[in-house]
């Protein structure tokens, strides 16, 4: 076993002294000593989760927020690797939509006495995502928050809404051809979201999914095409006011490909965001990823 670290992720683990060693002591205390390494400067999770893989390790586990463990993921998607989860970010998507405790002790406890559960993983152009991709204001307000975080030495949360407002003010809509089962839909919108399956988006209940082995990508296209209606939107997600049958036309499909004028689009894939070459060709991989979860949760 071996767990690989990101340094800057969210969590501090109660304040209990350094991570490395509080995360060597819980294992220790259930009989396991794992490897536990961190990226060096310049370096990625990727590449470690890589290197553990062509070592054989059974079990790689990711102790970070969401784009850690999607960075891991990426490499063990379609092997027999086991993934173990220890959520130290922000917001933890991944773990709570598999009921990975996010204390910490219970987490570790899980990744030593948990089962194998098979979860689908979603693709785009080739690259791994574990909870979501998008296109359009997401993106730009992302981008925008890390530059004022890096720049401006702005908090997380206030850099998200000066970058949220940024971003409402001055961003252009995508013109998309997207081709959904052999049928092509043409939209000017302003935000086009792919989750690897279904996402519940009612309500309070604004981005956590049923279940992650449907084997579909759930896409999702803004009704609304005008600035104001953006504004709109923006206001209802704040105040949990979102309808998905007014706001989103919503498409569950196995692939599709996104198509646009532009050669190369801005894309967000688990909080994390790179320039991609279009087309994009999105695709669900299903029951590519051994996860390890709570006992009581079912095996696959």
């Amino acid at each position: 076993m071996i767990v690989i670290m990101n340094r800057g992720a969210g969590s501090s683990l109660n304040g209990k002294g350094d991570r490395e060693t509080r995360i060597a002591e819980l294992f220790a205390a259930l009989g396991e000593t794992p490897r536990i390494v961190q990226p060096e400067r310049g370096q990625d999770v990727s590449a470690l989760a890589r290197e553990a893989v062509r070592a054989g390790e059974k079990t790689i586990v990711a102790a970070g927020g969401d784009g850690t463990i999607s960075g891991v993921a990426g490499e063990l998607a379609g092997t027999d690797k086991i993934l173990g989860v220890l959520p130290i970010g922000t917001l933890n998507h991944f773990a709570k939509d598999l009921r990975i405790p996010l204390d910490f002790e219970a987490a570790v406890r899980t990744v030593v006495q948990g089962r194998v559960r098979s979860v689908d993983a979603g693709e785009v152009n080739g690259r791994i995502f574990i909870n979501n991709s998008s296109l359009g204001i997401y993106p730009q307000i992302v981008s925008r928050r890390k530059a004022q975080e890096q720049q401006l030495s702005r908090g997380k949360w206030p850099a998200f809404f000066w970058a949220t407002v940024q971003a409402l003010r001055r961003f252009p809509f995508l013109d998309l051809r997207l081709t959904i089962e052999g049928r092509q839909i043409n939209r000017r919108t302003a935000f086009l979201f792919v989750g690897n399956n279904e996402y519940e988006i009612a309500g309070f209940n604004l981005g956590s999914r049923a279940c992650v082995d449907a084997g579909k990508l759930g896409l999702y296209l803004t009704q609304r095409t005008g600035r104001l209606g953006l504004f709109r939107l923006a206001f209802h997600a704040l105040f949990g006011r979102v309808d998905q049958e007014k706001d989103f036309d919503v498409f569950c499909v196995a692939e599709a490909r996104i198509e646009t004028r532009k050669h190369r689009l801005l894309v967000a894939q688990d909080g994390e965001i790179e320039w991609m070459e279009s087309p994009l060709e999105y695709r669900i991989r299903p029951a590519a990823l051994r996860v390890l979860v709570p006992p009581e949760e079912a095996a696959i």
